[in-house]
């Protein structure tokens, strides 16, 4: 009993493994600490551009709209996310910011490097990273008071919804042109949904 005693005193004295005494017992389904695996983030990098290599099997599209607005959006606010990349400097995420940045003359890009990464975990991450964020929804009350207030003091072009978007969550705002209501007009009147904001336009 003295001995177990004085491993218990020993091990409050010393902490746990990391040295810090008021650190918790990690949870069994913690995620991995920086000290097993070194996040991605924790360390930004600058890599030339025509270093960085395309994944081969990336399944996400980016037409030459998208990169052009993305392109417009760094011309703004310039480099906001660094690109993820491999140990061997393969594009893991952003290979849209890179094809923007690459339109813009720019010679080098912010990288965060994955370190330790196996091959399943890069190619699942490269995944997740496009899906996640289409999971998400917009409050279209919200968007529409946020763009309502932004639209005579920035160009909302580049937030990356079109013209004919943010008139229709803004036509709250606009002035009574009294015109009447026809209700057989209006029933015959066909709509299309937006796939990025599930707003209903008309034809």
């Amino acid at each position: 009993m003295a001995r177990q005693t004085a491993r218990r005193a020993a091990k409050s004295a010393d902490g746990d493994a990391t040295g810090d005494p008021r650190a918790p017992e990690p949870r069994p389904d913690a995620p991995e600490s920086p000290q097993a695996s070194p996040w991605p983030a924790l360390a930004i990098e600058r890599r030339p551009l025509a270093s960085l290599v395309p994944y081969a099997r990336n399944a996400r599209l980016h037409s030459d709209v998208q990169i052009g607005q993305i392109a417009a959006s760094m011309r703004e606010w310039g480099w906001t996310q660094p690109i993820l990349v491999s140990e061997d400097d393969t594009i893991i995420a952003g290979h849209g910011r890179v094809l923007a940045a690459l339109r813009l003359g720019l010679d080098d890009a912010p990288v965060m490097v994955a370190r330790g990464w196996s091959a399943s975990k890069i190619r699942a991450y490269v995944i997740a990273d496009n899906r996640l964020a289409e999971n998400a929804s917009w409050d279209r009350e919200m968007l529409g008071a946020e763009l309502t207030e932004l639209r005579d003091q920035f160009d909302l072009s580049l937030t990356g919804f079109t013209v004919g978007e943010i008139d229709a969550m803004t036509v709250g705002d606009l002035p009574d042109l009294g015109v009447e209501y026809d209700e057989s007009a209006a029933s015959s009147v066909k709509f299309i949904k937006c796939p990025e904001c599930g707003h209903e336009f008309p034809r």
